[in-house]
């Protein structure tokens, strides 16, 4: 189901719902509320559609990420791995195969080029949680439970959980969590760095959202070059970022947004940017 006009070709989307709120927000809605909203085949299917549409409507200013029902994301169906135990065990061949696109697909949001948020309103497991991490930010309920407990199952992490819990909280408490398979509170995640605040459930999605357009409200260019600028964990070095700020700032001074902003200071009104 989808509630955007003039993308075509998400029309039939499965496992997934898609809505284009005013000022350039996109709200994506992982929906098999029954399942947990696990990655279906038929849901990464249609992600991956999403993901390929958002990138290419210049009109998109910031994204929001959510679970229907009481989940954010159960993670990965297992069922393709573990099987039938009294069938033979896929080849490593086989499931590297299966592997690689998969996650491909998923952390394709890391790709867009404006801002995204995860407003985790219920259970982030594994590569759900993954998910949540390859956002700019987020906000989770305080009673969700968040974790990655990929070797308590016997599996290797994975959905680059190696990258993203480093990236996003540091190596100790990606150490912790991998290493121990812990559940969280949405609670414990904040103060663990994993979120950027956890709210009451019923708040989270609201608050994701007002975020979501204080994003679009900024002027285009600057917050993408700023996301670039950010990506990756931030610049390498303090010389790496004086040399990034010298190119993208000059870019930003010759704007017709930049001639907004400041008319809109002086007048004191809320801008409109354009994007040029």
């Amino acid at each position: 189901m989808t509630e955007l006009e003039g993308w075509s070709g998400l029309e039939d989307l499965a496992d997934l719902r898609v809505q284009r709120r005013p000022a350039g927000v996109v709200v994506v809605t992982l929906d098999l509320p029954e399942r947990r909203n696990m990655m279906s085949a038929a849901m990464t299917a249609s992600w991956a559609r999403t993901m390929s549409a958002v990138r290419a409507d210049p009109g998109v200013r910031a994204v929001v990420v959510t679970g229907a029902g009481s989940a954010f994301c159960s993670g990965g169906d297992l069922s393709w791995i573990g099987g039938d135990p009294s069938q033979p065990a896929a080849s490593l061949a086989e499931l590297r195969t299966r592997m690689l696109p998969f996650y491909r697909a998923w952390l394709a949001v890391r790709e867009i080029e404006v801002p995204t948020i995860a407003a985790v309103n219920g259970a982030a497991v594994g590569a759900g949680l993954a998910l949540a991490l390859a956002c700019d930010l987020r906000y989770a309920a305080s009673d969700a439970r968040l974790g990655m407990p990929f070797t308590a199952l016997g599996m290797h992490p994975g959905m680059a959980s190696t990258w993203l819990l480093p990236e996003v909280a540091g190596l100790a408490v990606a150490r912790e969590l991998l290493l121990t398979g812990r559940m969280l509170s949405g609670e414990d995640a904040e103060r663990m760095g994993l979120v950027n605040r956890a709210l009451p459930a019923a708040e989270v999605f609201d608050e994701a959202l007002r975020v979501a357009d204080e994003v679009a409200a900024t002027a285009p260019l600057a917050s993408r070059l700023t996301k670039r600028a950010l990506s990756g964990g931030g610049p390498a070095s303090f010389e790496a970022a004086l040399e990034w700020e010298a190119l993208a700032q000059p870019v930003t001074l010759a704007s017709e947004d930049l001639q907004e902003g400041l008319r809109a200071q002086r007048e004191r009104r809320a801008p409109r940017f354009t994007g040029r």
